[in-house]
């Protein structure tokens, strides 16, 4: 796959879109006043948001008219740099153990498969897992959870249908702390991000590991399925009001031809995509480039 991998090739969608977009803007219009209007209008189009597109196509204008360059190529190349600075702009977050990852999202998303590859991923770094099954509202998501612990080859700790999930959080540090295992990742129930009520279940879990695991790092990594494109940022923002935000992972990224969004994470609410999720195999799962993300989309 060359220099770049899965994540390049995830982006297909987006990469098509776009380039059939901007070869059609390059072929009728001259750089002037129109064709940054009609930029602007393509990378909206692939769910950037309105200010995130006006930031990057000013900066363009700008550098272009500064350096009196027309060429296709150096445009590009311009833009690429644009998006490559915002992707970068958030925070790094790098995962130091021992580590507690709480998994959050709304239904539908894919936390499950993503709980299951993530923690396969760090089994092949080397690291031991521990899987918290604290969703025990929906029927049966800890069984299905522990057919991906199984895969993976991870260590679960569930409780029956219905039981307080910040119980299995406890119970699940307990054992985490005993075994000295290196990450403990806990599932938590799908939940509409207006649903007050759940918010405060999450924040309840939050307030446990904060105490009975001061020594560990504690991440909550909100999963985003990326073919929601621009919609999903009210998502990430009414989930971080309530808990605060870490990172993102993506699933379903092959999936959606309005990558674009991705962008407008970074721009507009400061946090970083982590991880993407790839395909549907337990390792179709990497580590998410600002480099190789836009490389792909061009």
């Amino acid at each position: 796959m060359g220099i770049f991998g899965k994540l390049f090739a995830s982006l297909k969608k987006t990469k098509d879109s776009l380039a059939a977009a901007l070869t059609m803007l390059f072929a009728k219009n001259k750089l002037g006043e129109e064709f940054f209007d009609e930029l602007e209008e393509i990378l909206i189009a692939s769910d950037m948001s309105v200010g995130t597109a006006m930031e990057i196509v000013s900066r363009l204008k700008d550098e272009a008219i500064d350096n009196k360059l027309k060429d296709k190529e150096y445009v590009i190349t311009l833009l690429k740099e644009a998006l490559t600075d915002i992707l970068e702009s958030p925070d790094e977050v790098e995962i130091e153990f021992p580590a507690v990852i709480m998994v959050v999202g709304v239904n539908g998303v894919g936390k499950t498969t993503t709980i299951g590859k993530l923690a396969h991923y760090f089994v092949k770094l080397g690291k031991s897992v521990t899987i918290a099954a604290a969703d025990t509202f929906r029927a049966a998501a800890a069984d299905q959870l522990e057919i991906w612990a199984d895969r993976a080859k991870v260590r679960i700790v569930k409780h029956e249908e219905g039981s307080d999930p910040s119980a299995v959080v406890f119970d699940a540090i307990t054992s985490a702390k005993a075994k000295k295992t290196d990450i403990l990742i806990i599932d938590t129930a799908g939940r509409l991000h207006v649903k007050s009520n759940l918010m405060e279940e999450l924040k309840k879990m939050a307030r446990v590991v904060s105490r009975e695991y001061p020594e560990a790092r504690f991440y909550k990594l909100m999963v985003l399925d990326a073919t929601t494109g621009h919609n999903a940022l009210s998502q990430v923002k009414t989930f971080g009001e309530a808990i605060g935000i870490d990172g993102i992972v993506l699933t379903k990224l092959d999936g959606t031809a309005k990558g674009g969004f991705v962008v407008s994470l970074a721009a507009d609410l400061n946090v970083p995509v982590l991880y993407a999720g790839v395909g549907e195999k337990i390792d179709d799962i990497t580590k998410f480039s600002a480099k190789e993300f836009v490389e792909g989309i061009f």
